[in-house]
């Protein structure tokens, strides 16, 4: 799995949203955006994570920075898991991990000794040039939505 550094240029990709909109890296040309893979919707780990991007969105939006969730999950479960906790961002439907694995989001992860091929919790912040501004792999959910919102002033 190769894995994306700061300065690349950001993968481009097209994705269904959970109302089947199809939403484009491209979309937020010339602007700053957090895209961030995770596992699983409605998951412990997943829903904090979550929760604490939304808890943020203001201060996101302030810093004129978009926000994009992608998992493998389909519309119908985004659409589920943002009525259930009144998330305001897009969450997007990557069910063959073509993103991810361009991303390297997706790949061989060790789990209790156990080894297997899964969504590697990564965030990416791409800049208004399109190129990657920051890169965090294999992230703790819980409280990193605030260690991205605190470097987007670096």
């Amino acid at each position: 799995m190769a894995r994306l550094v700061v300065g690349a240029k950001a993968p481009a990709f097209t994705l269904p949203d959970g109302d089947g909109a199809k939403v484009s890296l491209k979309d937020f040309a010339g602007r700053k955006v957090v895209v961030y893979f995770y596992p699983a919707d409605d998951t412990p780990g997943c829903t904090k994570e979550a929760c604490q991007f939304n808890d943020n969105l203001r201060a996101f939006q302030r810093a004129k920075v978009a926000v994009l969730g992608i998992s493998p999950d389909d519309a119908e479960s985004h659409r589920r898991f943002r009525a259930k906790y009144g998330l305001k961002f897009p969450l997007l439907s990557d069910p063959g991990h073509k993103t991810m694995e361009k991303y390297g989001a997706w790949g061989e992860k060790t789990l209790y000794g156990r080894k297997s091929l899964g969504v590697i919790r990564s965030t990416f912040l791409v800049g208004a040039d399109g190129k990657l501004a920051r890169v965090w792999y294999g992230v703790r959910a819980d409280g990193h939505a605030d260690k991205v919102l605190a470097e987007l002033g670096d």
